[in-house]
């Protein structure tokens, strides 16, 4: 049998304790029963999320969260900043204009970030900015945004901060709280080692006083009616039962592990990858500055046809990592570094790597990559 590893950024691997709690026979979802599994997990994604602020529960994807963030804050004609740079970013503002919301954009250059202070200033030009969206881990480019820092500035304005936690939740460190992030929309199949299925949205009380007055045209992403059902634990339409189930055995997970020592554990995995690309003589995309955790993204060398090559590692080896998206469409490689990923994983993924680019013609030491990576997660010593 062929192996399915998957170094991509969503959907991840999904542990075997989650696969055995998905495979439970279903219940229903108006029962007292369900309502302990219901308020088990948001009591979890509050403590993932580092907040008090209320969590709803999507059955839907991570931009099904995000389109409910979009539609319950705001009214036609109210105007948005939305700090860009690249897909996910731009994906705000696509959002954003379906619902003829007016948008300000500030973009970064791919592979970089927008500093807080261009955004302090735009804030200060324009103090009719209902909300400001951002992006914490991009992962069409692979960097992390100063969420920190964008917080401080916004919290002095009246605009709520709106990130976009999709990738980066559990994986990168975010505290909603402590960082002035007034909603963040995520989803199951990334950090959290789901399947695809749910969304997942925190608010602030500065956010609640927008949704509130609400006029954009919207029913099943209504968030008012997930905030109407809070009190009594229960949803205002079906759950995806299951999903929810399997997400207690996730959480479970992270928490005998320890949030901080999953940051650690990503951030060392971070490192070893890049260390391998650099060892392998590649070039890495990303600004390092700003690098994320999640994922890694690798410029394809001269010569050698990206899209090639990961349809080569995924079909003939069972390795799948991603390509660039967008203007980065066979110019880049992405290898994500997230969800139940340990170092061996990570170290098939290079050596796999160095196997196909080798078949393509690019000439390197065979074997250093590998040996880079390895040094790293050695603690430097000598092979």
């Amino acid at each position: 049998m062929k192996r399915n590893l998957l170094l991509t950024p969503g959907p991840t691997q999904v542990p075997a304790r989650v696969c055995e709690a998905l495979s439970r026979p279903i219940i229903h979802h108006r029962t007292p029963q369900f309502q302990v599994f219901l308020k088990e997990a948001i009591e979890g994604l509050k403590e993932i999320y580092q907040t008090k602020n209320d969590v709803y529960i999507l059955a839907s994807s991570g931009t099904g969260a995000m389109e409910a963030s979009v539609c319950s804050l705001l009214s036609p004609g109210d105007k948005v900043m939305i700090v860009e740079g690249g897909k996910f970013g731009e994906r705000w503002t696509e959002i954003c204009q379906a619902y003829g919301i007016p948008t300000q954009v500030i973009k970064a250059e791919w592979g970089k970030v927008v500093g807080p202070k261009i955004v302090e200033a735009a804030l200060k030009k324009d103090k009719t900015i209902k909300a400001v969206f951002t992006t914490l881990a991009e992962t069409s480019t692979g960097v992390t945004f100063d969420i920190k820092s964008l917080g401080k500035v916004v919290k002095e304005t009246p605009a709520v901060l709106v990130v976009d936690a999709v990738s980066g939740l559990g994986v990168e460190d975010m505290k909603t709280d402590a960082w002035s992030v007034d909603v963040a929309a995520s989803a199951s199949h990334k950090g959290l080692m789901l399947p695809p299925g749910l969304g997942f949205v925190s608010m602030s009380a500065k956010a609640k006083t927008l949704m509130v007055h609400s006029k954009c045209p919207k029913y099943y992403f209504d968030l008012r009616a997930y905030e109407k059902v809070l009190a009594s634990v229960d949803t205002p339409y079906t759950p995806a039962i299951g999903l929810v189930v399997a997400l207690l055995e996730s959480m479970k997970m992270i928490k005998e592990a320890g949030l901080e020592n999953r940051f650690a554990h990503y951030r060392r995995l971070a490192q070893a990858t890049r260390k391998g690309a650099l060892g392998l003589g590649l070039k890495l995309y990303a600004d390092e500055s700003c690098a994320s955790n999640v994922l890694t993204s690798i410029c394809v060398p001269k010569g050698i046809d990206g899209e090639k090559l990961v349809k080569i590692m995924r079909d003939q080896h069972g390795v799948s990592i991603a390509g660039g998206q967008a203007e980065l469409k066979g110019k880049i490689i992405r290898i994500a570094h997230m969800g139940c990923l340990d170092e061996y994983d990570l170290l098939t993924g290079i050596a796999c790597l160095e196997k196909v680019l080798r078949e393509l013609g690019y000439r390197f030491e065979l074997g250093a990559g590998v040996a880079s990576a390895q040094k790293f997660l050695n603690g430097g010593l000598s092979l």
